[in-house]
């Protein structure tokens, strides 16, 4: 499904829903809009449940100021045109009170973007508006100003955040990762002292990114790709929902045969992902017309070094980013669960996944098929898609049990006595 194919009533509610159902604003708070060709502004409207929006509720503002609709458009429709009016590569507009970010907000903070790879490049520099009262014309002005600096989201002091983007998709993206971001940082600052990535790194990451592959066009689809095509969109999904994926971070792999693997493509939204937007790599070449995760080269080393090893899962989730991001190690002794399936879980360098592919590869041994890479992302193996999701949802889970911990007393690992006889029962 194409998002901006659909009328914006349409992009308005599809997208108004995710943002409520994820837990990123109210029934009362937050407002979006579209501008459109035209120049009429579509927008949600003022004092009706954003839990039950239908798209005959959204408002219609024209270009001349004749409201379309049966209710009053939101009461912050000034800001959304001020910055319009400021902005004209601006074609929507995000405005909600998501709970991390409203922390932020009520501290005048900014999060920190650079504290991951792909963040930054997402989010832009991010921006502070002054406080005025809701709805206000001096709110509206106090934010188009930080919009016409150039940036793409504003936080508002003891408000939220403001996002626009040339689509209401782009707009989401920004929105949801810097969400992201913030929800990371308030975990990591629980656990110790969150470190951005330093320029250096980044710019030896970004001279290490694969070359883009040669293309193929398949003559056939199997059986076994397309049942493992669909498996792989519906762990895809669960993963979304569960917040270990947000639209735009996450890879899964499944490898179908020898030098031949599915991956999830770069930059498609991994809530609506459909088996035909899955990437097949055969013998280092890409399935013609689709672009691989970028991540693609690493899946494939994995697969040629580890043959134990039939799916590969790189994520983001938070609370394990808080140990990516922090010295604090990732100690996997919490109950028999985490061990057995965890194991040692070790922490690699930064750049390990990216000048050093077979280096990282030949980390998931048998007794390694996990392990969280610094500022970057932990990385779950197995021998089929369902254990390495059940890895990746262990690893989170484990993580935010650690960090919940930490506000009841000192964490008793299990001892090394009871790790010998897990390890000896089930034959680790």
């Amino acid at each position: 499904m194409n998002f901006d194919y659909l009328h914006p009533a349409d992009q308005i509610i599809r997208m108004i829903e995710r943002i409520y159902r994820y837990g990123m604003t109210t029934t009362s708070g937050g407002n979006l809009s579209i501008l459109d060709e035209n120049g009429d502004i579509w927008i949600t409207p003022g004092g009706v449940d954003k839990g039950s929006l239908g798209r005959a509720d959204i408002v219609r503002v024209t270009s001349d100021g004749r409201i379309d609709g049966r209710h009053k458009p939101s009461s912050e429709f000034p800001f959304h045109q001020a910055i319009y009016r400021s902005r004209p590569d601006l074609r929507a507009i995000v405005h909600a009170h998501p709970p991390s970010l409203v922390s932020f907000s009520i501290v005048r903070r900014v999060p920190n973007v650079g504290m991951l790879p792909g963040e930054r490049e997402i989010c832009g520099e991010v921006g502070m508006a002054d406080y005025a009262l809701p709805g206000s014309d001096r709110l509206g002005a106090n934010i188009a100003r930080v919009f016409a600096e150039g940036k793409h989201a504003v936080m508002l002091e003891n408000h939220g955040v403001v996002v626009g983007g040339t689509t209401l998709m782009e707009a989401f993206k920004t929105f949801e990762t810097l969400e992201f971001c913030a929800r990371t940082e308030i975990l990591a600052r629980r656990i110790g002292t969150p470190r951005a990535i330093a320029s250096e790194l980044l710019e030896k990451a970004r001279i290490e990114e694969p070359p883009t592959l040669s293309e193929f066009e398949p003559d056939r689809i199997p059986t076994d790709e397309r049942e493992a095509r669909r498996d792989m969109c519906e762990l895809i999904h669960r993963a979304y929902e569960q917040r270990l994926f947000t639209s735009t971070q996450g890879t899964f792999s499944v490898k179908l045969g020898e030098d031949r693997f599915l991956i999830t493509p770069h930059g498609l939204d991994r809530k609506i992902l459909s088996p035909e937007d899955l990437v097949l790599i055969d013998r280092g070449r890409a399935e013609k017309g689709k672009s691989p995760s970028r991540s693609a080269l690493l899946h494939r080393r994995i697969y040629e070094r580890q043959p134990h090893i039939r799916s590969v899962l790189v994520s983001h989730s938070p609370h394990v980013m808080a140990f990516a991001v922090t010295e604090r190690k990732f100690d996997s002794r919490t109950i028999p669960e985490s061990y057995i399936l965890l194991r040692s879980l070790p922490k690699l360098p930064f750049l390990s996944v990216y000048e050093d592919a077979e280096g990282t590869a030949d980390r998931f041994t048998p007794d390694v098929p996990v392990a969280v890479v610094e500022n970057n992302c932990v990385i779950a193996t197995g021998n089929s898609l369902l254990q390495a999701f059940d890895r990746l949802e262990v690893a989170e889970y484990s993580a935010k049990s650690i960090i919940e911990a930490e506000g009841l007393g000192a964490i008793a690992p299990i001892d090394e006595a009871s790790i010998r006889e897990l390890e000896e029962a089930f034959r680790l």
